[in-house]
């Protein structure tokens, strides 16, 4: 199969038999499901797989066919990627790029390494704050750092945005509850 007029890197959302998310995988692993009939075409989007028999649009959402139980529930991990993009990547002081991570309260004075003490922030930002608390440095946050929710561990699979297609069936990742 070869690859007609799309984005190498397109990305298709798996949906469990329930239309619940489950995962977010390459648009080639979604054609993969549905050619072997695990899974069915919920939304399609620019471009299509084609072979010498076969023509089949690039999947941007997928449904399993049959149920698959999820026996945990997923922990976010807390990385630099996962904040960035839980912060959409705006420093928390100013709102402009961010390109460091900042503990609010500072570990050196018993913060700890949590989703609630960490915030994305401008290297400007995070050398005028220093060791000191927002307060004491004399700015202030735009939002509260918390964890992720619901279906935040779709933040480790995104690159960047959620497809416009993804939110009947999600909310939109990285946006606080």
């Amino acid at each position: 199969m070869s690859l007609v007029s799309s984005p190498g890197m397109a990305q298709a959302l798996v949906l469990n038999a329930t239309y619940e998310p489950l995962s977010v995988v390459s648009a080639r692993r979604a054609v993969v499901l549905l050619v072997n009939r695990k899974a069915e075409l919920v939304h399609s989007g620019n471009g299509s797989w084609s072979s010498e028999h076969l023509r089949i649009p690039v999947p941007t959402v997928v449904r399993l066919r049959r149920y698959v139980r999820v026996p945990y529930h997923r922990r976010i991990p807390l990385n630099r990627r996962a904040v960035f993009a839980r912060d959409h990547h705006r420093c928390q002081y100013c709102s402009g790029a961010a390109e460091n991570l900042d503990h609010v309260l500072p570990r050196s004075r018993g913060g700890d390494h949590t989703w609630e003490n960490i915030v994305a922030a401008c290297r400007s930002c995070n050398a005028r704050k220093g060791n000191r608390t927002p307060t004491e440095a004399g700015m202030s946050l735009a939002t509260l750092p918390q964890a992720p929710r619901r279906h935040g561990w779709m933040l480790i699979g995104l690159g960047a945005a959620p497809h416009p297609s993804w939110g009947a069936y999600i909310e939109m990742v990285g946006q606080r509850d």
